[in-house]
């Protein structure tokens, strides 16, 4: 009796052992089955997506190609569509394997305004150098005057345009400020006016000083002679009668016309004896009468 109720529960613990061994098994088989078909889920939503990632990516491309937006831009913009989807795509695959993907959002997002407030001023930057270079308000090659600097356009970059000046100096600006500033481009016109201020004495003929500058001016082959060059009396100072000449030139020619034009008018008056004034002031003193 006890030898057969031993056996008995022998067998019958054999038999709930194996009966739960073999649930085990079924759940392990069932688990890895689901797991294997989400991983080969997973793997083909990973290529499809990288595909219409390069699609999505070769498109914008093309766009941004035919706007001739700057090859700053272009790569910035292609590298961020790109990041931007993969990180979709990430996000879509782990929701595929059954993770929350909400608190995975809210980590990106508190993460994301966490350096949002520490890089205010880059972002200010950013947006800055988007603007500058879709309203294409200066280029690569442009000369130009802003935030009390000038230089010609070296690069214009996400963050910083950088001028390089005459003296071959290397300026960093700020896109935030240079968007949203003055600014002055001298190269955005073909053609470009030249003006010259000069000054002689009282009592010079100004026939004279007129046919001097009218043949410096014709003895220049950069001077255009459509619009027609222009030359006044503009002021009676103190000191001197002032002149002034305006002629207009290639933007490219405008720094060569302007030197030799001051150069010129110099050789010339010298030659011809006409005299530049100093500023002079002439003192009349009053006789005291009751020494």
């Amino acid at each position: 009796m006890n030898i057969y109720q031993i056996n008995t529960g022998e067998e019958a613990k054999k038999f709930i052992n194996s009966l739960t061994l073999e649930k085990l098994m079924d759940k392990l088989l069932n688990l890895f089955y689901e797991l294997g078909i989400k991983i080969i889920t997973c793997i083909i939503i990973y290529y499809v997506g990288k595909f219409i990632i390069r699609w999505i990516e070769k498109f914008v491309n093309r766009i941004l190609e035919k706007e001739k937006i700057d090859n700053s831009l272009k790569s910035f913009l292609s590298n961020l569509v790109n990041i931007t989807l993969t990180i979709l795509l990430i996000m879509s695959i782990i929701g595929v394997l059954g993770i929350q993907t909400t608190s995975f959002a809210a980590l990106i997002a508190s993460a994301g305004l966490a350096i949002g407030m520490a890089m205010k001023d880059n972002l200010g930057n950013f947006a800055g150098g988007v603007m500058i270079l879709f309203n294409k308000s200066i280029k690569i090659g442009d000369y130009i005057s802003a935030q009390n600097q000038e230089g010609t356009v070296k690069s214009i970059g996400i963050l910083y345009t950088i001028l390089t000046t005459s003296d071959n100096k290397t300026i960093y600006i700020p896109n935030g400020p240079l968007s949203t500033g003055n600014l002055l481009n001298y190269s955005t016109q073909k053609q470009r006016r030249v003006d010259i201020t000069i000054g002689v004495d009282y009592g010079t003929p100004l026939t004279k000083v007129k046919e001097i500058l009218i043949h410096i001016i014709n003895s220049n082959s950069s001077v255009l002679r459509d619009p027609e060059p222009f030359i006044g009396l503009i002021k009676l100072n103190d000191s001197s009668i002032d002149f002034v000449i305006r002629v207009w030139t290639e933007s490219k020619d405008y720094w060569n016309v302007y030197f030799y034009l001051n150069e010129k008018i110099y050789e010339k008056f010298t030659e011809e004896k006409i005299n530049i004034p100093f500023p002079q002031m002439t003192i009349h003193m009053a006789n005291d009468d009751s020494k």
